[in-house]
């Protein structure tokens, strides 16, 4: 039984009216078939565009966790190149070196000393306390995070020949 049937049932239409009613809707039918006219479902539009917002957040917010997740990750095995690899600074020797703008002081022993101002050891800062590495573990660290290594003496290999003072040579123990 339709809603039209039920409402005349009930008494709350009359006959004339229901016709009208179906007429009407069947002309309004006739004209969108002939015209080929597409009536605009506007919540049908305003539910596929949230819900294409809804999508295009979440992409955001899984690009933006993955990009934390993998700073993490990177992180972690910065950490645990430098715990694995560090050299204990207990020495006698004062060696100083720049942290940005600052002069830093870290005591090493005698061969310590050397291997830094070879270019074999590598200064690292972890948690506020500055560290010994060999340069190879270094290299690996600067490849994941550019921003840990400190002090890195990397030797010349080429003297540059317009160098006036190429021909005196510098202490390697030369303290300041």
């Amino acid at each position: 039984m339709s809603l039209q049937d039920q409402l005349l049932k009930a008494g709350l239409v009359d006959q004339k009216k229901a016709s009208k009613a179906k007429k009407s809707k069947h002309q309004q039918a006739k004209i969108k078939q002939k015209n080929k006219v597409e009536t605009v479902d506007e919540a049908k539009l305003a539910a596929q565009q949230a819900q294409a917002e809804k999508i295009a957040r979440d992409r955001e917010l899984n690009a933006q966790r993955k990009a934390e997740a993998e700073q993490r990750a990177i992180a972690a095995q910065v950490r645990q190149l430098i715990e694995m690899n560090r050299q204990t600074t207990d020495g006698d020797v004062a060696y100083r070196f720049t942290d940005e703008t600052q002069v830093k002081t870290l005591y090493v022993n005698e061969t310590q000393q050397k291997q830094l101002s070879n270019g074999r050891l590598c200064i690292v800062k972890l948690d506020g306390q500055y560290q010994l590495i060999p340069t190879l573990v270094a290299e690996k660290i600067q490849q994941r995070d550019s921003t840990t290594t400190i002090l890195s003496n990397r030797p010349t290999e080429t003297p540059d020949e317009d160098d006036p003072y190429a021909e005196f040579q510098v202490p390697d123990d030369l303290m300041w």
